[in-house]
Order: structure tokens, then sequence, then C-alpha cells
């Protein structure tokens, strides 16, 4: 499992084989089961998280017991709390495994500490972090701005392989949208 992450890290930047071996020596690798969570509401966020294998979903529950998908992750993207992570507050979402999955996970402090010691791996985190704040831009302003029509179509031009993977109830939270909805615009969609 650790063999995948590290070959994101070739793809992404150069380290020297020390700096690979630094960075080995600090990950944790964990398991989810289909469903199984990696964080729940109310807890703190302590991890630096790249899945491996498999999907995840960041999701809150409202009063009414209704989800609402923030999004979803799969292989060679990282996933986590951010402002759980960075504010060392309790959580407001949940994050759970949507099929079995594999993360390779790096305590917050020990995940600083390799930015600190080794510049290409800061670099990188620092272009993922930008690119992270980008699509969370486009998602904001697509939510504001997108026809029902044009989010679905515009998720799976993004995320073609999502849609075989995530139920349909689940694309229909993330878009804001009902699952009749979504059902609706999906065969109107097919007869274009």
């Amino acid at each position: 499992m650790y063999e995948i992450f590290q070959k994101y890290l070739e793809e992404k930047t150069e380290l020297t084989q020390e700096e690979s071996q630094r960075i080995q020596s600090f990950a944790i690798i964990k398991k989810l089961r289909k469903r199984q969570y990696l964080l729940q509401e109310g807890d703190v966020w302590k991890y630096d998280a790249f899945i491996t294998q498999g999907c995840v979903r960041t999701y809150t529950v409202d009063d009414k017991g209704s989800e609402h998908v923030n999004s979803f992750s799969i292989e060679n993207w990282w996933t986590g709390d951010r402002e759980s992570l960075m504010m060392q507050q309790p959580s407001r979402f949940n994050i759970d495994a949507i099929e079995d999955t594999e993360l390779v996970l790096f305590t917050h402090e020990n995940f600083e500490l390799l930015c600190r010691e080794i510049p290409a791996f800061n670099n990188m985190v620092n272009t993922i972090l930008q690119r992270s704040f980008i699509a969370a831009q486009n998602r904001i302003q697509a939510s504001l701005t997108l026809t029902a029509e044009e989010k679905y179509l515009n998720f799976i031009k993004k995320y073609p392989g999502f849609a075989s993977r995530i139920p349909q109830t689940m694309i229909a939270s993330y878009l804001g949208m009902t699952p009749e909805t979504l059902s609706r615009i999906r065969k109107q969609t097919a007869k274009k």
C-alpha cells in the first residue's frame, strides 16, 4: 500500500532516497471497511491522510437527519478536515468509506516536521493546498450559479468515474438536489 504513495511522491516531486525513507518512517497504514468512519463529528482530526485505494465522503448530518455531502475523495487524493486539524477543534464533519479503503496517514506534527525538513515535500504540499483552494472556489461558484442540470453535467465531466462508484443519493446530496431531481436530470441527459 505504501508503494502507491511512494509512486505518487515520485510523480509529484523529486526526493533523495534518504528523504523518501524519512517520509516512510512516519507513515501509518490504515484500512477502512465500507461504511467505516475515518472521522466522526465531534472528534478532533489529527492527521494528514492520503488515499491509496478506495473512496470516502465527507459530510454533515442536519437536525432532521439529512446528510449533506461536502466532498468525495478517491485514490491519489488527500482527505481530512482541515478546519478541525488546524484549529484543533471538534469536527463538524463525518468521513466514512464508500468502498473498502486504504490510506497512508501522518500525524499532523510529523507531517509539519517533514515539511520543515524536506523543502521539496513542502513545495508539493503547498501546490496541493493551492489547487484545493481553487477547487473549493470553483465548487462554490458552480453551486451558486449553475442550474441543476449544469451541476450534474459539470460533475460527470470533471469526475467521470464517480457516477459508477458512488450511490446516486450521495451524488444528489453533493450537488445540492434531491435524488428524484437527479434521476430526472439523468434521464433527460441520456435522451440527448
